[in-house]
């Protein structure tokens, strides 16, 4: 059984930074493609970032391009997702996720930047 655990979400100013990790255990994390996605009140969960198994490849949705910075460490199993310049509309419960069609998913952890 796969599971994917978040950590490092909080409450910051707007312009701070905050570091979030996935810890993943149960299966091979370093065949995964990973990702994050995140869920503000009353919206759909969108996509945040990914990265391939490699961790060689990396994508971002265009308004985390510049601040958010997605990595993993195969061989602690561990996936970040370091974020700056944070912006009040970045408030939101942040998923991780994993797999070949995202079948695995973390419980969330919620981070609230304050303008």
């Amino acid at each position: 059984q796969v599971q994917l655990v978040e950590s490092g979400g909080g409450l910051v100013q707007a312009g701070g930074s905050l570091r979030l990790s996935c810890v993943v255990s149960g299966r091979t994390f370093s065949s995964y493609f990973m990702g994050w996605f995140r869920q503000a009140p009353g919206t759909e969960r969108t996509f945040v970032a990914s990265i391939s198994w490699s961790g060689a490849s990396t994508s971002y949705a265009d308004p985390m391009k510049g601040r958010f910075t997605i990595s993993k460490d195969n061989f602690n199993n561990i996936m970040y997702l370091q974020m700056n310049s944070l912006k009040p509309e970045d408030t939101a419960v942040y998923y991780c996720a994993g797999g070949v069609a995202w079948e695995y998913w973390g419980q969330g952890t919620q981070v609230t930047v304050s303008s």
